[in-house]
């Protein structure tokens, strides 16, 4: 399985600490290093929020091999133009390293607290789906033509991908998310969850890409969610305590909760089992959360344990 580290700056985030993040990332032999892309997060002082593009944009200059994700970009925020065309110029400058997550956006407060448009869940979804054909054809070489409901394109959009962007397509919905997933989608990411939920969205992704004549198997399928592992049980007792006394939980609860959604727990060989669990139904790939980027503390041994 590959491992990414994935990041959410709009808890607070400096672009010099998601910058440390990123070459943690890379020096550990980490596949890609993501973001989230929000403008808000309702805490009290409210915490910085950079903008998701102008800092992969950053990164694509400050590193060298890692792939850089936007996990994902909510369709409220941009139009699809301003998506592709910041989508190629960040793909440029890394040399073919960016992977473009497109989503419908859910954060109702977010969009009120800066005045976006939050159109109500149906139309949102349409203008996803849109979306998601737009930017495949403004990627396409050559002059291309789209006409939608919500969106048009008729140029010839240049510059264009180093070779093609990797589109994701995430979510936890079980019907439109992997239809969408499995029509558009180079992958398909999901929460980490008890593996029986995901397989039947997984198969779902796959029906979708059959109707759509593509190859279900050229699509990656991937997780993301928290892990709270240690180099032998004492050591994952000993985060265990601090990380349920960080959230007011006693330690057994916080790990029956977890557990349940087969989030990864443990020493090497628990950890390895539930990775076992989700390498059986399709997964490839899993998108390691790490909320606190002021405190990169042990993170790099983390995914020593993820990858032994």
């Amino acid at each position: 399985m590959d491992f990414a580290l994935m990041t959410e700056p709009q808890l607070g985030g400096t672009y010099a600490e998601q910058l440390a993040a990123a070459r943690l990332a890379e020096r550990a032999g980490l596949v890609a290093f993501a973001r989230s892309d929000h403008y808000y997060a309702s805490r009290e002082p409210p915490p910085e929020a950079t903008d998701a593009f102008a800092v992969l944009a950053g990164l694509a200059r400050e590193t060298e091999r890692i792939r850089l994700c936007v996990l994902v970009s909510p369709i409220t925020f941009r139009h699809p133009a301003v998506l592709a065309k910041m989508g190629a110029t960040i793909d440029q400058m890394s040399g073919g390293r960016l992977d473009l997550g497109l989503g419908t956006g859910w954060m109702d407060v977010e969009h009120d607290a800066f005045g976006l448009p939050f159109p109500a869940w149906t139309e949102r979804f349409e203008r996803l789906e849109e979306a998601l054909l737009y930017v495949r054809a403004a990627f396409a070489d050559g002059s291309q033509s789209f006409s939608g409901r919500y969106y048009e394109l008729e140029a010839d959009v240049r510059p264009g991908p180093v070779t093609s962007i990797p589109l994701v397509v995430g979510g936890q919905g079980p019907t439109r998310t992997p239809r969408l997933a499995g029509t558009f989608a180079d992958e398909y990411n999901h929460f980490v969850a008890d593996p029986g939920e995901i397989a039947a969205k997984i198969e779902a992704v796959r029906r979708a890409a059959r109707r759509a004549g593509r190859d279900p198997d050229a699509i990656t399928m991937s997780v993301m969610g928290p892990v709270l592992v240690g180099v032998d049980d004492a050591d994952y007792r000993r985060k265990l305590k601090a990380a349920a006394g960080a959230r007011g939980d006693p330690p057994e609860e916080l790990e029956r909760r977890w557990a349940a959604h087969r989030i990864p727990l443990g020493p090497p060989t628990r950890v390895a089992e539930t990775l076992a669990e989700l390498d059986q139904i399709g997964i490839t790939k899993f998108y390691v959360q790490h909320l606190d980027l002021a405190d990169l503390t042990g993170l790099e041994q983390t995914f020593e344990v993820l990858q032994s």
